[in-house]
């Protein structure tokens, strides 16, 4: 039984489909019904709705993915949502409530869900982090810094589930031709990285779950990103001051 949230479009949309095919059971979480709907028909699945905006909406998300075969094997933390523009422009509210769905919502999903893993010594947790939160993005500082707490947890949480039969992993995207940068309010307008498209997270993220990936990229290529600002970082802050911005999430 796989938990996909954000699973009615996107890149969670492309997953649900990617698991259908191989043949798993399919809880398609999303905030719109009928969209949520569509997808989890689609896939022979199961629609679970909850806006994760809401404090409470973890808990009932939770509630109502237990509630359908009583466990959950699977966990792919997909959900979140951007904003563009200066950081001082972002209200209080707008802070809080992209923390609230990029970051908090998942690790409180995660303690839900997590013992029954534990219990039965099997299970996997995969969280959609982005290249953001390991170079930074001009313009979107709150949305780098959620995921770059994703990627800390996510490391945390593996060492501490070392040996209970649970893995943990994290994919890590570039930019996505889905309809995330409209919504942020901002499109995408740089030639490098060139968007790629939902279905290749798709497929990277269920091959991070067959083959226990701690760390996979899209496109591969751009960890380079990472590993230049982590091993020359002078070299890293120039250049992305030269271009006017670091590389942007997806």
């Amino acid at each position: 039984m796989v938990l996909v949230t954000g699973g009615s479009a996107g890149i969670g949309r492309a997953v649900c489909l990617e698991l259908a095919a191989a043949r798993a059971v399919v809880l398609v979480h999303g905030r719109d019904a009928r969209r949520t709907q569509d997808v989890a028909h689609q896939v022979n699945g199961v629609a679970v709705r909850a806006d994760l905006r809401d404090y409470d909406a973890v808990g009932s998300l939770a509630g109502q993915a237990l509630a359908v075969h009583g466990r959950v094997d699977v966990l792919i933390a997909n959900a979140g949502r951007g904003w563009s523009g200066p950081f001082v422009e972002m209200s209080d509210h707008e802070i809080a409530e992209l923390v609230a769905v990029d970051l908090v919502a998942t690790m409180r999903l995660a303690r839900l869900l997590l013992p029954g893993m534990v219990e039965r010594r099997t299970g996997c947790l995969i969280l959609v982090t982005s290249v953001a939160g390991r170079t930074g993005v001009a313009g979107e500082a709150v949305y780098a810094a959620a995921k770059a707490g994703l990627d800390a947890f996510a490391e945390s949480l593996r060492l501490e589930l070392s040996g209970t039969g649970v893995q943990v992993g994290v994919v890590v995207p570039a930019a996505v031709d889905t309809g995330f940068f409209s919504a942020r309010g901002r499109a995408y307008e740089r030639r490098l990285p060139r968007p790629v498209g939902p279905d290749t997270v798709a497929r990277a993220i269920v091959r991070a779950i067959e083959q226990d990936r701690a760390e996979t990229w899209v496109p591969r290529w751009i960890r380079l990103a990472g590993v230049v600002r982590a091993v020359i970082p002078g070299v890293y802050r120039r250049l992305a001051g030269r271009f006017g911005e670091s590389v942007r999430s997806g």
